[in-house]
């Protein structure tokens, strides 16, 4: 059975994390979460079980490997945007130049007062923030819920 969700149910269940801490490889609404478990802890309450289980990591995933696993993993459950990105998108962040990605937040707002986003980061816990110029440029992928209506 398909789940249909909008835009507005991904960004409304996304503010509800809001405040939660900061914990690594956490996605508890309240209790704790990173990025990555934001994004999945919105995923279960819009679309459903989570489509896989996300292997134990490390806070420098990847780095060694080269490996885009945050990438794939996003591109084997979401569909990937080419062009423009909006409300409950999900956006994927290289922290540093070349490195891989590694950052994942969701597009709670656009048009002209700038765009906002809802994740998750040591220190800060999860926040809504301005989608500025440092956020902008470290964007390297958007991908939006499956079966997302508009």
């Amino acid at each position: 059975m398909a789940v249909h969700c909008s835009a507005d149910d991904i960004v409304a269940e996304a503010r509800g994390w809001l405040g939660t801490p900061y914990l690594h490889q956490a996605s508890c609404k309240g209790a704790g979460a990173d990025c990555l478990g934001l994004v999945r802890g919105v995923w279960r309450a819009v679309i459903g079980p989570e489509p896989e289980t996300v292997p134990s990591y490390t806070p420098d995933w990847s780095e060694v490997s080269r490996e885009e696993r945050l990438d794939a993993g996003a591109a084997r459950h979401m569909t990937r945007l080419s062009g423009r990105w909006g409300r409950g998108d999900v956006l994927l962040f290289r922290m540093q130049g070349a490195a891989v990605a590694k950052h994942v937040a969701i597009v709670s707002e656009t048009g002209p007062e700038g765009a906002r986003i809802i994740h998750a980061y040591s220190g800060h816990g999860v926040v809504e923030t301005s989608l500025g110029p440092a956020w902008s440029r470290r964007i390297v992928a958007a991908f939006r819920f499956p079966d997302r209506s508009t």
